[in-house]
C-alpha cells in the first residue's frame, strides 16, 4: 500500500517529515527543529502559541529535497530532526526562559543549524543565551520594530525587550543590525541605547530607496544568528502577526536579505516569530514562513557547497 505521507494533507505533521526526537535525544542531524509555544509576552493581539503548530503543517507542502525547473536539486542529502516543543508553563515566564534555553543547547549539540519557531518575540533572549560560546556573535534582525526597550508595562521580559536584554546577558553579542523598521510608535531611549551601541538601524524607506545598498550593511564573514520578525513583512503578503506595519517587505526583498546574510556569514541558528496563524484564515502566512525557512536553508547550504 502506497504510503500516505506524500500528501501534505496526510500523516503526522513533523516538521519537513522529519523524524522526531526529543531535544536530549540520541540522534544528530544537519538541521534540528525546535518550537516555543510561548505568547505571554504580547502587547496586543495573541495567537503566537499556535505557530510552531501550524509552521510544521505547512511545511508538508514543501518537503526536502527540492528539484528546479533546471533540473538542479537542493538541499539533497541534508538531515532534519524535529526535536519537538519546548514543554512550557502557562504563566511563569521565567521558567519558560529557564527551559527554552536549556533545550535550545540541547538541540545546538545535536546539529549544525537549529532553526526554532516562536512563540513572540520574548522567546529570542532565552535561545540566545544558548550561543554564549560563539565568539563575536552578531545577530541580523527582520523587524518593523526595533524590540530595544528596557522596560514596558512594568515588564523588562516583553516582546520589546529581548535583544536589550540579550545584550546585558552574553558579552559576546557584539552587533544587531535591524532591518525593515518603520511605524508610528518608537521608544526614544531604546533607540538611543541602540545606537550607542553601534547597532544598525534600517528603515523600510532605506529598503525602498537603496536595497543594494542595504545589502551592502549587512555582516560579512560573521557568526551570524537571523531572528525573523514576520511583521517585518506587508501585512497584505503576511497578515497573520499581533501588530502588523503597512509598507513592509515583500517576499523576495525578505528571501534576498536572508540569502545575502547566509551568503556571506557563518549561521549559527534562525529563529520566526511573531507568527499568528489564527488571524489570517487563509493560511497563507504560515505557507510563506515555512517556505522562506527551506529557502534561506538552501541558501545557506549552497553558501558552503
Amino acid at each position: 500500500m502506497t504510503s500516505p505521507t506524500h500528501l501534505p494533507f496526510a500523516g503526522i505533521p513533523t516538521f519537513a517529515r522529519a523524524p522526531m526526537h526529543a531535544p536530549d535525544g540520541e540522534w544528530r542531524s544537519d538541521v534540528a527543529v525546535l518550537g516555543v509555544p510561548f505568547d505571554i509576552a504580547l502587547g496586543f493581539r495573541p495567537g503566537a502559541r499556535f505557530a510552531p503548530r501550524a509552521l510544521r503543517e505547512a511545511s508538508l507542502r514543501s518537503v526536502p529535497p527540492f528539484t528546479g525547473l533546471d533540473g538542479t536539486t537542493r538541499l539533497q542529502g541534508v538531515t532534519f530532526t524535529d526535536a519537538g516543543d519546548v514543554v512550557l508553563p502557562s504563566l511563569e515566564p521565567e521558567l519558560m526562559q529557564e527551559r527554552t534555553t536549556a533545550a535550545a543547547r540541547q538541540v545546538r549539540e545535536r546539529c549544525r543549524v537549529p532553526v526554532f519557531l516562536g512563540g513572540d518575540h520574548s522567546v529570542s533572549y532565552p535561545l540566545l543565551r544558548a550561543f554564549d560560546d560563539v565568539p563575536e556573535l552578531h545577530v541580523v534582525q527582520l523587524d518593523a520594530h526595533l524590540d530595544f526597550t528596557d522596560v514596558r508595562n512594568d515588564t523588562r521580559y516583553s516582546n520589546s525587550s529581548p535583544f536589550r536584554r540579550a545584550c546585558e546577558a552574553l558579552p559576546n553579542l557584539v552587533h544587531i543590525t535591524t532591518v525593515g523598521l518603520r511605524g508610528l510608535r518608537f521608544d526614544p531611549e531604546a533607540v538611543a541605547a541602540a545606537r550607542e551601541r553601534g547597532h544598525a538601524l534600517i528603515t523600510m524607506n532605506e529598503v525602498m530607496a537603496d536595497f543594494t545598498g542595504v545589502l551592502e550593511q549587512l555582516p560579512e564573514g560573521q557568526n551570524v544568528y537571523l531572528s525573523v520578525d514576520v511583521d517585518g513583512f506587508d501585512p497584505s503578503v503576511i497578515p497573520g502577526t499581533s501588530s502588523p506595519e503597512p509598507d513592509g517587505f515583500t517576499y523576495a526583498q525578505g528571501l534576498s536579505l536572508l540569502a545575502a546574510t547566509a551568503r556571506r556569514n557563518s549561521i549559527v541558528g534562525l529563529d520566526v516569530v511573531e507568527l499568528a496563524p489564527n488571524l489570517d484564515p487563509t493560511g497563507r502566512s504560515e505557507l510563506l514562513m515555512a517556505r522562506l525557512v527551506m529557502e534561506t536553508l538552501c541558501e545557506l547550504w549552497e553558501a558552503e557547497a
